[in-house]
């Protein structure tokens, strides 16, 4: 027997037996309804659920029925997880466009959780050779899934990352350390600590019960690991006064950019009613007023009587106003999505205007506009393409410097830190929920949290319609409003001047953890090779 016999029929004694558990991969009538609930549970395990615990659990299930299959089945199953998972995650994207572009994009990210359980088929030989390092080799896979999801196509979209759906979970304080892909890892190692668990022929008796204590407690203290990770305002001291201006809208849905007339009203009197209370004596005047994305649809720079009113809420309130406006663009039919400073007594401050830099494919522009229109008219809808901005969003407001991002920005590491690196001493999130739901502003919030702790800053988000809230820098929400509601909320809040160890590494822990993943696919190349297996 040749050198290359023996390791082949060494890799299949491996395959064969893990610890005495199943000799192959988990039967069919199991695997489907695993791939189900493992769907489920990572759905509920985001808001407006909020179970995180049940993300650890989705993470095995997937682990579970993707390990030994054939790569085609294995693809199926972890494409049914996403679908399972993503299209009710998503659903709030059909509320006002129809149900094409829910299912398009609901099916384009199942296919990424396919690639993933492909992933954890083929690594299967290494598993079977390295039992202890399933949890390990879990968790990269999951970073390697999110860091390739969030950047491709067309920027990628990272919406229903693990990290998102552990706002409330131990786990978020290690976001301090290593950002979201380190939080990411985690869960994802938590999970394939229950997979390596559940794929065992456990002995009867008591020394069973010894194992099953042992791997719980190895849960607990992975996931209690982050409890020792100090958070907190990062070198700051000073405080400042900030108010949450939630104009509303007339009406929800798409047609809410018909209607920016009396949006741009609302706030305007909004603010107008804030400054009457300081006037009054009964509300402190505050620092910084911020209003959501959209709050002035119409251009305030070109339009004087827009302008007007602005500068009418800022002289009254007599404090800047962080201002979310669509201004026009250098060229015609372009738009800029812009935060904009207006101060009292002089107007807009045009050295502090911020414009997005991640425009919303197919939502803010339309790439490949031709043969979008193939697939639905409905891309017809954005008449004006927004253009992308060049500088990250730090603002001197003059009571503060904030990190500006827009709607789904917060969702982009690299978006915010570039904030912080740049100076930002306070997070500001400006949004626009109109076209979605409670749901989805929910989630947004929860990111939100993700970012104040991974960078030790002070963090609030504005919506035209909630939900609206400040965010301390352990993550804890504060003054949260209902949605679809008019609401002012004002607080004080610390500026931070540090910076945590994840916005000095920033994002070498998800490179790190990336080409580990791309290591072990490698390492069970080899294997499979050698065992003449490769399919």
């Amino acid at each position: 027997m040749t050198v290359g016999e023996r390791d082949a029929v060494r890799v299949g004694r491996d395959v064969a037996s893990v610890a005495g558990g199943p000799a192959g991969p988990v039967p069919v009538w199991w695997a489907v309804p695993g791939a189900v609930l493992s769907g489920l549970a990572l759905l509920v395990a985001f808001a407006p659920y909020g179970w995180w615990p049940l993300a650890l659990v989705g993470v095995a299930l997937l682990a579970a029925v993707a390990h030994r299959r054939r790569l085609p089945a294995a693809a199926g199953l972890g494409f049914l997880t996403g679908v399972v998972f993503f299209a009710p995650l998503l659903a709030w994207t059909n509320l006002h466009t129809g149900y094409l572009p829910w299912v398009l994009l609901s099916v384009f990210q199942a296919g990424y959780v396919a690639v993933l359980a492909v992933a954890s088929a083929w690594v299967s030989p290494v598993v079977d050779r390295l039992r202890w390092g399933w949890p390990v080799v879990t968790g990269v896979l999951w970073v390697g899934q999110e860091a390739l999801r969030g950047r491709v196509p067309f920027g990628g979209f990272p919406w229903g990352r693990l990290a998102f759906g552990q706002d409330d979970s131990p786990v978020l304080r290690l976001a301090a350390v290593g950002g979201a892909p380190l939080v990411t890892f985690t869960v994802a190692v938590l999970g394939g600590l229950l997979v390596w668990l559940g794929w065992r022929r456990w002995p009867a008796g008591r020394s069973a019960w010894r194992s099953v204590a042992a791997v719980a407690v190895a849960v607990v203290a992975v996931a209690g690991v982050g409890l020792l990770v100090p958070v907190g305002v990062r070198g700051g001291g000073d405080r400042v006064t900030v108010a949450i201006v939630q104009g509303n809208v007339p009406r929800l849905g798409l047609d809410f950019n018909a209607q920016r007339q009396a949006v741009l009203t609302n706030h305007v009197e909004a603010t107008l009613r804030l400054a009457a209370r300081v006037d009054g004596g009964t509300q402190q005047r505050p620092d910084l007023v911020v209003w959501p994305e959209n709050s002035s649809d119409i251009d305030p720079l070109r339009d004087a009587g827009a302008g007007a009113r602005i500068s009418q809420a800022a002289d009254a309130v007599g404090a800047p106003i962080l201002v979310g406006a669509v201004l026009a663009g250098d060229q015609p039919g372009q738009v800029r999505n812009a935060g904009i400073l207006w101060r009292p007594g002089s107007g807009a401050d045009l050295g502090q205007v911020y414009t997005k830099r991640h425009p919303v494919p197919f939502a803010e522009y339309v790439p490949m506009r031709r043969l979008a229109r193939m697939v639905s008219a409905q891309v017809d809808r954005v008449r004006a393409d927004f253009v992308a901005g060049t500088e990250p969003g730090v603002l001197a407001t003059g009571p503060a410097v904030v990190g500006d991002v827009i709607c789904f920005e917060v969702a982009y590491d690299a978006l915010v830190r570039d904030t912080v690196v740049g100076g930002a001493q306070l997070l500001v999130v400006q949004t626009n929920n109109a076209t979605f739901d409670v749901a989805e502003a929910r989630q947004q919030l929860a990111m939100v949290r993700l970012r104040a702790v991974e960078h030790g800053r002070a963090a609030l988000m504005a919506s035209t319609v909630g939900v609206s809230g400040f965010v301390t820098p352990d993550g804890r929400v504060l003054g949260a409003t209902g949605f679809n509601t008019e609401a002012v909320v004002v607080r004080q809040m610390q500026l931070g001047d540090g910076r945590t160890v994840a916005t000095r590494v920033g994002v070498w822990p998800e490179v790190a953890l990336t080409v580990s993943a791309c290591a072990v696919l490698v390492a069970a190349a080899v294997l499979r090779r050698r065992a003449g297996r490769v399919r």
